[in-house]
């Protein structure tokens, strides 16, 4: 039995930190992982020091945004647009992101940010940084 995508979607808003902490300890929980990314110039210092608090035993690995999220966004690209990834599913608020980000800079999509879409390339970059230059990824 394999999951379903919205099992798969992990966005809230308007909780407390305290609220999100375990919302960010389910998720860890239902992917077996210890170890969370968190922009650093973006609120990740404070998202580091509430996950501590909580004592949940996750490590909080802290990236630096020193480049747009759509440049950020280019790597990953290549890797859909080679297939050497894909989507298990389908991701209507994630796919409309990535559809209004524009070469070179700027978002034309819906919402003032995309932070589902920069979320998902933080994820995919973290996850490409393996010495053998292949993702390690456990299949479902």
């Amino acid at each position: 039995m394999g999951v379903r995508p919205d099992q798969l979607i992990a966005t809230v808003r308007g909780l407390s930190p305290e609220g999100w902490a375990s919302r960010v300890a389910a998720a860890a929980g239902r992917w077996n992982t210890s170890q969370v990314v968190a922009e650093a110039n973006n609120g990740g210092m404070m998202v580091q020091s509430v996950l501590q608090a909580a004592d949940l035993g996750l490590f909080v690995r802290l990236v630096h945004a020193t480049r747009g999220k759509s440049a950020r966004a280019e790597p990953i690209a290549l890797k859909f647009e080679t297939g050497k990834a894909y989507f298990a599913g389908e991701f209507a608020e994630l796919e409309a992101e990535l559809g209004g980000m524009i070469a070179g800079g700027g978002y034309e999509g819906p919402g003032r940010s995309p932070d589902r879409a920069d979320a998902m390339v933080w994820a995919m970059t973290v996850l490409s940084e393996t010495r053998s230059g292949l993702p390690r990824v456990r299949r479902l």
